[in-house]
């Protein structure tokens, strides 16, 4: 394998990384459907939860126990801010040529949900 080859594999295995850590960045922050919870809401379902507990069969027990720690979770997670302008900065850097090598299209990004002003900074336009 050449030096070129090699360094062609690391740009693409760069890039490609790049472009894989802010679409997950996007899918991990996009808003949930319906009615946000609360901490309350939570709150109120992990007591719900426990009571459920007490006259569950087992299949149950097993199900509401791992709501609890689903909720447990969420409510842990609550008010961070996921902070990606790192990772928009990283794939603005590498998208037009990922784009061009992949052939992947202007209304492809939109459609995963890349934002159009994102998409502008990156050099792609919509005749890409």
């Amino acid at each position: 394998m050449t030096d070129e080859h090699k360094a062609a594999l690391a740009t693409g295995r760069n890039e490609g990384n790049a472009v894989r850590n802010y679409l997950e960045a996007l899918r991990s922050n996009k808003p949930k459907r319906g009615r946000r919870r609360t901490r309350e809401s939570i709150a109120a379902r992990l007591s719900a939860i426990d009571a459920e507990l007490d006259t569950a069969d087992p299949m149950s027990e097993l199900r509401l126990r791992q709501e609890r720690r689903d909720l447990q979770a969420e409510m842990e997670s609550m008010g961070t801010k996921v902070d990606i302008s790192a990772l928009e900065e990283g794939f603005i850097t590498v998208a037009k040529s990922y784009s061009a090598r992949q052939g992947i299209s202007y209304a492809t990004w939109r459609e995963i949900g890349v934002d159009a002003a994102v998409l502008k900074r990156a050099g792609i336009s919509r005749s890409d």
